[in-house]
């Protein structure tokens, strides 16, 4: 059963851009300037963790969280990809998924903590909404195919 709350901001799309969705969750990718590989996934439902799914959906939601990685991965090429679940400000599940570079503003910090002044601009490489949701429905594609 899909639960959603009227005052919670993730259950239900507002002016994102989604890349991918299923009846489960979305990705969306997040208008960041400083990291613009960034994505979100949203489970649709309103629950808190992950460990309010059933085992059949964490593995659904674990597979799409690795496809968007491999996506992420294949056309931003980072130094490493960043995946957290907070919720602490928004306690609907979501995952932050965030291609990260050595000369990246925040790192090696989280992208949440204190930027690095001399760094101005991002050094990641500029792709395109119709690319990356091309490979993010390729990369989930093969993750619920195995």
């Amino acid at each position: 059963m899909t639960i959603h709350l009227p005052d919670c901001p993730l259950c239900a799309a507002q002016d994102e851009n989604i890349l991918w969705q299923d009846a489960s969750c979305r990705v969306i990718r997040v208008a960041d300037p400083d990291y613009p590989g960034y994505c979100r996934l949203i489970w649709k439902s309103h629950v808190a963790e992950m460990s309010d799914l059933t085992p059949a959906e964490q593995l659904h939601c674990f597979k799409i969280l690795m496809g968007v990685e491999v996506a992420l991965r294949e056309c931003f090429q980072p130094a490493k990809i960043n995946l957290a679940s907070l919720g602490n400000m928004v306690p609907h599940l979501h995952w932050h998924l965030i291609p990260r570079y050595r000369e990246d503003r925040h790192f090696p910090q989280p992208i949440w903590g204190s930027a690095r002044p001399e760094i101005q601009a991002s050094p990641a490489p500029a792709v395109d909404d119709a690319r990356l949701a091309v490979a993010i429905r390729n990369a989930i594609a093969e993750q619920l195919a195995g």
